[in-house]
């Protein structure tokens, strides 16, 4: 919608403004007229941090409106400094009455956007806030009730899901997960099972006021001409950082729709043949960013942990 592509802009307009201040203060000073001293360069750096935050979290939001009430605040004490730099002025700068006639307008702007925003996310119906949904499916060759026990124990998830790190139940179908987040950083939910039925499906959800709020349901059938079982995986989630956190993970190599289908390649590979067989160049699995010269794949050194509740051979 139209304001959220001025949020953006300001956003970025934010860090255009902040790094400037941050990196020459001394410059920006005489660029917009204003008395170059001590403390005139620590109010430039002031709101050169403050800008370049406003433009973090304007654009890691997927509803920034109060950042953007938050620019507004900011732009009200920049008028009250260029007023105090203006005082202290014994004759009419027009850089600096120029300075301050786009700062007004900027403000204007900034008003404007905060106020569409705030009077768009009252109205915003819950669809429009739900996260990124990533889907994927394959078949197993095994049979369908030793398929669902693997997933019923849901402490086998990280042997074959390379981002979750640890599922540690906790009793009363509740569980502690930790996982890899984007830039290499953990993240850490509690993790509730809401329905289960015996060899046809598994849902689960992050418990209220989780950090990382997601949700995820596994679906088996039998795979027709008996050759075994589908799997259905459906994970739906907000990612660390909101719109901007997606964008960095997959820049990183940690697009989550691929995540996805690598994890059930490797469950396949597990339930099929005990191990998961990679690559040498890229031991990480398809994710990975090491895609160099590979030789011939091959089963690691170390083995795999053990299921529970499953074959691996």
């Amino acid at each position: 919608m139209h304001e959220y592509k001025l949020a953006r802009f300001l956003g970025w307009f934010s860090l255009a403004l902040g790094a400037p201040q941050l990196a020459r203060p001394d410059l920006v000073n005489r660029l917009i007229g204003a008395r170059d001293d001590r403390e005139s360069r620590f109010w430039q750096r002031a709101v050169g941090v403050r800008e370049v935050a406003a433009w973090a979290g304007i654009l890691s939001r997927r509803r920034p409106a109060g950042w953007l009430w938050a620019r507004v605040a900011g732009d009200v004490k920049d008028l009250a400094l260029l007023g105090a730099a203006f005082r202290g002025k014994r004759e009419s700068s027009p850089r600096l009455a120029a300075a301050t006639a786009s700062v007004a307008g900027v403000t204007a702007l900034d008003l404007y956007t905060a106020v569409r925003l705030s009077r768009h996310a009252d109205s915003t119906t819950e669809e429009e806030h739900k996260g990124m949904k990533v889907k994927a499916s394959i078949t197993v060759r095994q049979p369908l009730a030793e398929v669902f026990v693997v997933w019923e124990n849901i402490e086998n998830l990280p042997i074959f899901m390379e981002h979750v790190e640890s599922v540690r139940p906790t009793g009363n179908g509740r569980s502690h997960w930790t996982a890899k987040g984007p830039a290499g950083r953990s993240v850490e939910w509690e993790a509730e099972v809401i329905a289960v039925t015996p060899n046809e499906i598994i849902e689960w959800r992050s418990v209220e006021g989780s950090d990382v709020e997601n949700s995820g349901t596994v679906r088996f059938t039998p795979a027709p001409g008996l050759r075994g079982t589908e799997v259905h995986l459906e994970i739906e989630y907000d990612a660390p950082g909101g719109k901007l956190g997606e964008a960095v993970a997959k820049l990183l190599g940690e697009d989550p729709a691929q995540q996805v289908k690598d994890d059930l390649r490797r469950f396949k590979q597990v339930m099929e043949t005990g191990e998961i067989v990679r690559s040498d160049a890229t031991p990480e699995g398809t994710g990975a960013r090491k895609f160099t010269k590979q030789r011939p794949a091959q089963p690691l050194e170390e083995p795999e942990p053990a299921l529970v509740g499953g074959r691996t051979s």
